[in-house]
């Protein structure tokens, strides 16, 4: 059982804080490139508890500045988008992209006050649908070597999502492989069109429904390790319903990668990369990038699928708590575990923001099913605690090689019962074989892939539920 001061530890994000110290030593997605798109290219952004604006100047280069204006915290993201940076609308203060204060044209003639003032900036870049943003102190790290930023562009899509509690919450839906079969359940398998949404095509090497795998075999055998960017998370159903003989097990393969990701398959040839970042302590943005081996992602499609279910600018759901999601309780007896649609975000975010918009982890009973959620906490805190005490946390993934980074591939396939390691290794070669731009798959390779020679299985004794602990 985790005690409360651990739980405050994880949670809070805020300058100053221990997990906010930590977790801005990583790039963070600060938004869309497409909500630039804009005749005025200017947007507020809400990181970290941070308040800041993102703008495009003239040039086309790319800005990250504090929202409030030195003078007298004027809302820099309404000010004149001029003369190479924004200008205050108060005053007329001008400030470059930089932070640095250019023109105070309501001063005398001559004052140097201008040379005394400045906004803090950060480094920003941009990669394949995305604005990334460094907080942290010193220079930027290179983004890591994964999929989704070494993909060509045609072949990625990018989009994101509102969530109304806090980022822990979000980013342990996604490492808890037992949850798909419940709150994922459908009661018919859908033979339409299944493209770019997530457990509604078939599982390599099969023509099994992965709805119909979820459904009916709702025990699998989770293993986990330690590897160099997180965690790998394997789950396994061997297939021995109704006429099958348990010789062929469904293997679905997925990661956690540091400081907040997880890359988890959507088929056989498209993964998804995605982060959950803290807005503050009580809401959290999820930013989803979508990578495909085998042909380019027709963007428009995936877009559209997305628009429905949100409003803009904000990105924020249609169902919310509000409207208590437009929860269909005829649905819910008939077709689906929920009653919220076949969304599965939708049910993801019912059931994160459900907890609270802080969970109290202090009153959990945690399980078996629960074993990578009880590691990433393990290393959650010692990488924090890292960072406290000015040591490097680990899991920084500063390589700009393919080599170790390049390893998180997930999988979601049927294969020999009991061969899962070789199955995954053959059938990523396969693929990435196959693929126009990831022909090489010897990084892949040569960590296992993803660590499976390198990292032992997280021990079971080591997992099982702690006795209660007074906080």
């Amino acid at each position: 059982m985790m005690l409360a001061h651990e739980n405050q530890k994880m949670v809070e994000t805020g300058p100053g804080t221990p997990a906010g110290n930590w977790m801005r030593l990583y790039w963070q997605p600060v938004a869309l490139v497409e909500e630039l798109a804009t005749p005025r290219p200017v947007v507020t952004v809400k990181l970290l508890g941070e308040d800041l604006v993102l703008f495009r100047n003239r040039d086309s280069s790319l800005r990250l500045v504090t929202r409030r204006c030195p003078h007298r915290g004027a809302d820099l993201s309404l000010g004149r988008l001029e003369d190479g940076g924004l200008r205050c609308y108060f005053h007329g203060w001008l400030f470059d992209g930089m932070g640095n204060c250019l023109e105070t044209p309501a001063e005398p003639l001559g004052s140097n006050l201008a040379s005394k003032v400045r906004l803090t900036s950060y480094p920003v870049r941009e990669c394949n649908g995305i604005i990334w943003g460094y907080l942290g102190p010193g220079d930027p790290p290179d983004l890591p070597a994964l999929d989704c930023f070494l993909a060509p562009e045609e072949y990625t899509f990018a989009f994101k999502g509102y969530l109304d509690c806090n980022w822990l919450q979000a980013l342990e839906v996604g490492i808890d492989p037992a949850h798909a079969s419940y709150l994922h359940r459908f009661e018919q398998d859908e033979s339409g069109d299944a493209y770019g949404k997530q457990f509604r095509n078939v599982s390599l090497g099969t023509d099994l429904p992965m709805t119909k795998i979820l459904r009916e075999y709702g025990r699998p055998e989770i293993l986990n390790a330690r590897t160099e960017y997180g965690q790998r998370i394997v789950a396994l159903r061997k297939i021995d319903g109704d006429s099958y003989d348990g010789s062929a097990t469904h293997v679905r393969i997925t990661h956690q990668v540091f400081p907040h990701g997880i890359t988890i398959p959507l088929s056989s040839t498209m993964a998804i990369t995605q982060w959950h970042v803290p807005v503050n302590d009580t809401s959290c943005y999820w930013y989803a990038m979508f990578t495909s081996l085998d042909e380019p992602v027709d963007r428009e499609k995936m877009r559209e699928q997305r628009l429905d279910g949100i409003t803009l600018p904000d990105y924020k759901p249609v169902r919310n708590r509000s409207n208590q999601y437009l929860f269909d309780p005829e649905e819910q007896r008939t077709s689906t575990y929920t009653g919220l649609g076949h969304d599965i975000n939708v049910h993801d975010q019912m059931a994160v923001e459900g907890q609270g918009f802080i969970h109290d982890r202090a009153r959990e009973h945690l399980s078996r099913s629960d074993r990578a959620i009880v590691t990433y906490r393990r290393m959650l805190l010692a990488a924090i605690d890292a960072v406290a005490q000015g040591n490097d946390p680990g899991l920084l993934l500063q390589d700009t090689a393919d080599v170790e980074s390049r390893g998180p591939i997930p999988l979601d396939g049927i294969g020999p019962t009991g061969e899962w390691e070789s199955f995954w290794t053959e059938a990523i070669d396969s693929l990435r074989h196959d693929s126009p731009w990831a022909q090489d798959s010897e990084a892949a390779r040569v960590s296992g892939p993803a660590g499976v020679r390198l990292s032992p299985p997280e021990p079971d004794d080591e997992l099982l539920p702690s006795p209660p602990r007074s906080a």
